[in-house]
């Protein structure tokens, strides 16, 4: 149907605001160069899709620019373009950052390893529903996902990971903070 907006997922939020999260920390959006740390200008998001013959990680060209409309188009035509060979090497080359979502799957968490040269990728496994204890002492079911970043600490370590894991998590629970 022409005209018809995309369906967003999970990953499409994932990838905005992680987008957005890269923009707040631009150390994290890196990668080391033999001699130094080349701190990339633009977002470059890279995400993982399953072909039968391994992983491919086509590329979201300044993806802290786009709206999530737009990175639902862009992923589900990027993902149905690789899974029938179809994609261009420049369209899964130069990317600055990784997110490998195995959140369809039941695996509750997982490391990833780090795609060269980049100096970080995210791994996120399966959202679940656990209790949650609220500031007032009453439980409700709340939905959490395990995230992990592997980092090479030439060019990131622990600290400046958490921050930008910190950044993302405000991002996912409260997404209006984005605009501020």
């Amino acid at each position: 149907m022409a005209g018809r907006l995309p369906k967003v997922s999970v990953n499409d939020l994932l990838l905005m605001t992680t987008s957005k999260a890269l923009r707040q920390h631009p150390a994290i959006n890196a990668s080391w160069q033999e001699d130094f740390i080349l701190q990339y200008g633009s977002v470059n998001i890279s995400f993982a899709v399953a072909l039968p013959s391994g992983l491919i990680t086509p590329v979201l060209f300044n993806s802290d620019t786009l709206g999530v409309r737009d990175i639902a188009r862009l992923t589900k035509e990027l993902g149905e373009r690789a899974k029938k060979g179809e994609l261009k090497p420049e369209e899964y080359a130069g990317g600055t950052f990784t997110i490998s979502n195995l959140g369809m799957t039941k695996v509750e968490e997982f490391t990833a390893i780090i795609n060269p040269p980049q100096a970080c990728i995210l791994a996120v496994g399966q959202t679940q529903h656990v209790p949650h204890v609220r500031d007032d002492g009453s439980i409700i079911a709340q939905q959490r996902v395990k995230m992990t970043l592997s980092c090479d600490h030439r060019v990131v370590d622990g600290m400046v990971g958490a921050k930008f894991l910190e950044t993302l998590i405000t991002y996912l629970e409260n997404p209006l903070t984005m605009l501020t």
